[in-house]
């Protein structure tokens, strides 16, 4: 099954078609919790991309961005943000599927507004959480770390979205 492989170091997955329907094995539908205490610990992870990343970070069109697994089951995995609206969840028709009963089945949704994306909750058992801070709803910095369950994620936008820093 496509889901349960591991990425290759420079492969990108696409965020849209991530699951297809009928694809449920049966679970039930429940979330598990897991503890506060260590499990939700920021600690920020830095700058340390490998070479692979940075190009693909490099290489995003123009209103796109992208979502590197950094810590979780599926680390390494690269998800594109290049739709209006991208959804995040452990229902197989999830455009970005994780695979674990601390995501609920429907987790949150970001939304792409030109070049702006904000991340909504959608009432999820564990929450989400934007650079160590459960939030509803978050409009996502570059570099910014998302937790959806036991995943930490960075957010990384197009390279011609960033605001030009002027030299001097």
């Amino acid at each position: 099954m496509e889901e349960n492989r591991q990425p290759e170091p420079d492969e990108i997955r696409r965020a849209s078609g991530a699951g297809a329907a009928g694809e449920s094995q049966g679970t039930t539908d429940t979330t598990q919790t897991f503890g506060h205490d260590s499990d939700l610990s920021f600690v920020p992870f830095g700058s340390d991309l490998s070479d692979a990343e940075l190009d693909a970070i490099e290489a995003l069109p123009t209103g796109a961005a992208l979502f590197i697994v950094r810590s979780g089951p599926t680390m390494g995995a690269r998800y594109l943000l290049d739709t209006d609206v991208t959804t995040v969840g452990r229902h197989p028709e999830a455009d970005i599927f994780f695979d674990d009963v601390t995501v609920s089945r429907r987790h949150a949704e970001i939304t792409r507004t030109e070049s702006a994306f904000e991340l909504v909750d959608q009432r999820s058992l564990n929450g989400t959480y934007v650079n160590g801070e459960r939030v509803d709803r978050a409009v996502l910095a570059n570099g910014a770390e998302v937790r959806v369950g036991k995943f930490r994620l960075n957010f990384f936008v197009s390279p011609a979205d960033l605001p030009q820093v002027a030299d001097g």
